[in-house]
């Protein structure tokens, strides 16, 4: 079974304005993936559905969103791809030499990387092992003038990701993110999508895994969702990123209502 691409499924301008609708070239560095099943499929990761059942995978040349609950398998996707790319798969640059922590899984030996090109640029971001990148960073003497000039165990997480992206990564790059909400506000959030159309416009091209719904409306982009039944390509307001957020902000008190005598009644 390939990847159900439901009908019409595409970024919608959003009110964006027009020059969302404009074509973006990206990078166009990853073309599409191909899963080579294992003789054996038993274990982690291939006993998660999306796994399982995925065939062949094709990015935008700009921007590929993964979405889905916790445990779908879109960061063992994501890492794997990484991997495969040329990463480590603790994260960070894409010719850092140490590794202290290992892939979570042996999902890469089985995927098929088809190319476009060669970025001049890269970086792999991972929430959970930031802080050690960054420590690398230290010990190898860096002064962090790549980085805006302050060292990211000085700053928040939210600050130095935002200052990753401001000076550090510059264009030509090819560009994996792993959840890059986590420690940021909604407002830095927004900042995080204009600072993501500078570098598709700067000839990049990015793959992130997320759970926001502010992330997931950069209209120059393809979302996939992982789930039970698989993979599927969708559109950005049938997500149920959009749709919970649309309907909870729509009447809050309403929503928190029924959350609350839902749980009230369960006793």
């Amino acid at each position: 079974m390939g990847i159900r691409v439901k009908k019409g499924a595409r970024q919608l301008g959003l009110g964006l304005g027009a020059a969302a609708q404009t074509r973006i070239a990206g990078g166009g560095f990853l073309r599409w993936i191909e899963f080579q099943r294992p003789s054996r499929m038993h274990g982690f990761p291939f006993d998660v559905p999306s796994i399982r059942k995925l065939r062949r995978l094709e990015f935008h040349p700009a921007v590929t969103f993964f979405i889905g609950e916790n445990g779908s398998g879109k960061s063992t996707l994501l890492e794997a791809i990484a991997v495969k790319a040329g990463f480590t798969a603790e994260g960070g640059w894409k010719r850092r030499a140490t590794e202290s922590v290992g892939a979570s899984s042996p999902l890469d030996p089985h995927l098929t990387l088809a190319r476009g090109g060669y970025p001049g640029d890269g970086w792999f971001l991972r929430a959970e092992s930031f802080y050690q990148v960054a420590t690398e960073l230290e010990e190898l003497g860096s002064e962090f003038s790549a980085y805006g000039g302050k060292s990211f165990h000085a700053q928040s997480h939210g600050e130095a990701f935002l200052a990753l992206l401001m000076h550090r990564l510059s264009g030509d790059g090819l560009y994996l993110f792993d959840e890059p909400e986590a420690a940021l506000s909604p407002q830095r959030q927004l900042a995080v999508l204009t600072l993501i159309h500078r570098l598709v416009r700067h000839h990049s091209q990015l793959v992130i895994a997320t759970h926001s719904p502010i992330l997931l409306a950069y209209p120059h982009a393809r979302i996939y969702e992982f789930s039970e039944r698989g993979l599927k390509e969708i559109a950005y307001q049938d997500t149920e990123h959009f749709r919970v957020t649309r309907d909870f902000l729509a009447n809050p008190e309403r929503m928190i209502d029924l959350l609350l005598r839902e749980e009230e009644d369960a006793g």
